[in-house]
């Protein structure tokens, strides 16, 4: 018996051939059973396969190594030959073997049985790090994704240590050495244990970033579009001077574009070099060539029967001697974010078809002319709306917020305010929120497939506030998503009845024996179902006291009880994001010397009217849009009367029961909220409010009641009920009105913040701010003065779950001093709030 052909273990180049040494016309012997034959390697000789069989083979089918090898049975090959080499080859190729022999066990005649005698590689029983922690550990198994029983071979070697190099080149360790060592596993045949060995070494850093040739565009302004490759500052603390390949590639793209928007349209970095300028840092060098600066200089349409050309070029905005700019020119014509383009323009009247194609048609020294080239098509004609991703929300309460019906004209600008609607729901992702149309250019007809993916939208509130050595905490449900109508249906408590985009909250609130309060809301978003005018309905009790027994003659409290009903409706005019609410309110005020140490009974009923316009794009993390709103709440006249033909109030002298009787008032309040984001996702946030509480009868004067209390997180141990919280970090709460729980008539705040996203996940939205704050009371609208407020500044954090809601922690200092307060008065404030948004 004679080995024809062999592969040695651990070769990593196939040996072709056979495994004997010969020479041009030497002649060879293979024993078989006793017998010698002679083989001449200048003539082989031709056999046909008899028999084919399989040794050293565990974990695969033999049958498939034999169809692997691309030997058969029936087969004629020459021996030496050609087709013996190919079935080594075909073998060595899947990766799977480290040794491999064909054998020739007999030879009968002109027939040859053959035997593949073959070692398996082992395979991967488990695997190590070592010289890192174990949280860097965890890192890198999810990025290697070695699995149990994956046959290790050569390639599997090297592309885990690729990928090891890749994460730390990724994190700045250019120098980074991994090797990988296998080891038996004792406990399982033909298993190896990998320990793949990290050194990091030193983090190499990028020491200077040499930009040469330029001379029309400073180096500064060059440096600064490298935004992910930045020089090694000692003042560097938000940015990175670590070199990562893959972000240099897109930061010199950048410098590209910083030259084609100034006109540049030739400009191109000619060389650019990477090299070591020690152990720890690297230099780059980048040679640009700037070419010369182009201006726009004529421009025609061709195509255009719906719009004039006058009104194109208005709306392109683009003027003869304007410089050259590709990213104004594409934004001007496809992608202004304002929807002020010349393709958002077209879209909107339904030409969901329309092109428009620029094309260079002559360049005149400095000068480029441009051709409009168009095609306008025919307007598409809505077909078709569908949902995708509603698991949990019924499909007419997505419907009803769509825009975009059947049989309508498309227009882009119902998409994008569609988009706004279902965000605002609360009920999606809005990062997961896509819109797909379908056109069909033959038709005329466009599909929509609006996808969504649910979130929860359901929350456990708990608020806590913390003052004067107490604290208030809220416990509450809300159902956002609530479904009245299949309350008593079988099998729709899964585990609430929800659907149906109704909101359904029932909270408490308690400081023990000083503070309760119980309150029970629903809302109806589509009253009847055929439009969006909400119902919404609620009651309340609420009582706070000293917390001395009922029995006590030194006992101060006050006991409240109301109801409200309002209607909500959205307007269409001026545009789509008008809103109004009107509400009648019902309250009986029980104030035991609480306020103003008076003993009065009182009863309130006020219309309220609250109008407001919202473009905010979402409400969790908001990125662009205002949200501006004008309340206004009043009582009737109760102490007017008519005496001797003239209008009067009616005086009450010394009698309070009369006096606070009926509760009267007017009271305004205007609220102005405005993000827009900055650069990437940073977000500026300005915000500003005013309140302010009127009278009727002088002898009367401003109400007990619905005052304002300013200070501290918006909450307070005491003044939850009768008087109207307003937040003012940097200070303590409610110290910036009277300390007797009366309030203020009138107040104004102005907020400025910086916000960042740590994460957008719908599950647990995270992001940071720093704000600068100011705002104030006053007694009387005489005294309102816009630039006298008290100042503060500060940094916080807020978290979104979805069952808890808002969670945020804030350290505010107050620049200004609250003179009753005086040396008390404590400068750096932490205010922590579970539930709602400053």
């Amino acid at each position: 018996m004679k080995k024809l052909y062999k592969v040695p273990k651990h070769l990593k180049t196939i040996v072709l051939g056979l495994s004997l040494v010969f020479t041009l016309g030497l002649n060879a012997q293979i024993t078989i059973g006793g017998d010698s034959i002679k083989i001449d390697y200048a003539s082989p000789t031709e056999y046909e396969i008899a028999a084919i069989t399989v040794d050293g083979v565990q974990f695969y089918d033999k049958g498939i190594i034999v169809m692997l090898s691309g030997l058969a049975i029936g087969d004629k090959i020459d021996v030496p030959g050609e087709k013996l080499t190919t079935a080594i080859e075909n073998l060595w190729k899947q990766g799977l073997f480290g040794n491999i022999e064909i054998i020739a066990d007999k030879v009968e005649g002109k027939k040859i049985f053959l035997r593949l005698k073959l070692e398996e590689r082992p395979r991967l029983s488990s695997f190590a790090f070592k010289g890192i922690p174990r949280s860097e550990a965890e890192k890198l198994r999810d990025k290697i994704k070695l699995i149990r029983d994956k046959v290790v071979n050569d390639e599997l070697i090297i592309s885990t240590e690729n990928l090891v190099k890749e994460y730390y080149r990724d994190k700045g360790y250019y120098d980074a050495e991994v090797s990988i060592s296998q080891a038996p596993d004792t406990a399982n045949t033909n298993k190896v244990i990998l320990f793949i060995n990290v050194k990091q070494n030193k983090k190499i850093k990028i020491n200077k970033i040499n930009i040469i040739g330029n001379s029309l565009v400073a180096d500064g302004k060059i440096r600064r579009q490298l935004k992910d490759t930045k020089e090694k500052k000692w003042y560097s603390l938000f940015s990175t001077s670590k070199f990562i390949e893959e972000n240099y590639k897109k930061d010199k793209q950048k410098i590209i574009d910083l030259y084609n928007e100034q006109g540049f349209r030739d400009a191109a970095i000619v060389k650019d070099t990477v090299y070591r300028f020690d152990d720890k840092t690297l230099n780059i060098d980048i040679v640009v060539e700037e070419g010369r600066k182009y201006y726009f200089r004529n421009i025609t349409w061709v195509g255009n029967t719906k719009f004039s050309t006058d009104t194109l070029n208005r709306v392109l905005n683009i003027r003869k001697g304007d410089v050259y700019n590709q990213a104004t020119l594409e934004g001007a014509l496809f992608t202004s974010q304002n929807g002020t383009d010349v393709s958002s323009l077209y879209m909107d009247m339904g030409y969901l078809f329309f092109n428009v194609t620029p094309v260079e048609v002559a360049v005149v020294g400095d000068s480029i002319d441009f051709e409009m080239r168009m095609y306008e098509g025919r307007p598409a004609i809505i077909n078709r709306i569908t949902i995708v991703g509603n698991t949990k929300t019924n499909d007419h309460v997505v419907l009803r917020e769509i825009l975009t019906k059947p049989g309508q004209l498309f227009r882009r600008s119902d998409i994008i305010v569609t988009q706004r609607q279902l965000a605002q729901l609360g009920y999606f992702n809005p990062e997961a929120m896509q819109v797909n149309p379908k056109p069909d250019p033959i038709n005329g007809t466009v599909d929509i497939e609006y996808v969504v993916e649910e979130k929860p939208s359901d929350q456990i509130e708990l608020s806590g506030g913390w003052g004067a050595g107490r604290l208030v905490g809220t416990l509450g449900v809300t159902f956002n998503n609530f479904s009245a109508r299949n309350m008593f249906k079988k099998g729709m408590w899964r585990p609430l009845p929800a659907g149906d985009g109704q909101r359904l909250s029932i909270r408490g609130q308690t400081n023990g024996i000083f503070f309760q309060s119980y309150n029970l809301s629903f809302t109806e978003p589509w009253l009847g179902g055929r439009k969006p005018n909400s119902l919404t309905v609620s009651v309340f009790n609420t009582s706070q006291s000293n917390g001395f027994p009922k029995s006590d003659a030194n006992r101060v409290a006050l006991k409240v009880t109301g109801a409200t009903i309002g209607i909500g409706t959205r307007w269409k005019r001026p545009d789509n994001y008008f809103n109004a609410f009107y509400s009648l309110n019902f309250q009986y005020y029980d104030n035991q010397n609480y306020i103003g140490s008076l003993a009065t009974k009182s009863y309130s009923a006020t219309l309220g009217l609250s109008v407001s316009r919202n473009s905010i794009d979402q409400p969790i993390y908001p990125r662009e849009g205002s949200n501006i709103s004008f309340s206004l709440t009043a009582t009737p006249p109760w102490s007017m009367q008519i005496k001797d033909g003239a209008i009067g109030f009616r005086k009450f002298g010394d009698d309070n029961d009369a006096r606070f009787k009926y509760v009267e008032y007017h009271k305004w309040k205007f609220d102005l909220t405005w993000y827009h984001s900055l650069v990437g996702k940073l977000v500026l946030s300005a915000r500003a409010h005013v309140g302010y509480l009127g009278y009727y009868n002088k002898d009367i004067g401003t109400s007990l009641f619905e005052r304002f209390q300013v200070g501290g997180s918006g909450l307070s141990n005491f003044n939850l009920v009768g008087t109207e919280i307003v937040a003012l970090r940097g200070y303590p709460d409610g110290s910036l009105s009277p300390g007797n729980n009366t309030g203020s008539a009138m107040y104004n705040r102005y907020i400025l913040e910086l916000r960042y996203p740590v994460s957008l996940n719908p599950q647990a939205t995270v992001f940071g701010l720093a704000f600068l704050e100011g705002g104030n009371t006053y007694d009387k609208i005489g005294d309102f003065n816009p630039f006298n407020i008290k100042r503060s500044a500060g940094v916080g954090v807020r978290v979104f779950l979805p069952m808890f809601g808002m969670l945020g922690l804030d350290y505010g200092y107050g620049f200004d001093k609250i003179e009753r307060l005086g040396s008390s008065q404590q400068r750096g404030n932490i205010h922590f709030i579970i539930g709602q948004q400053f």
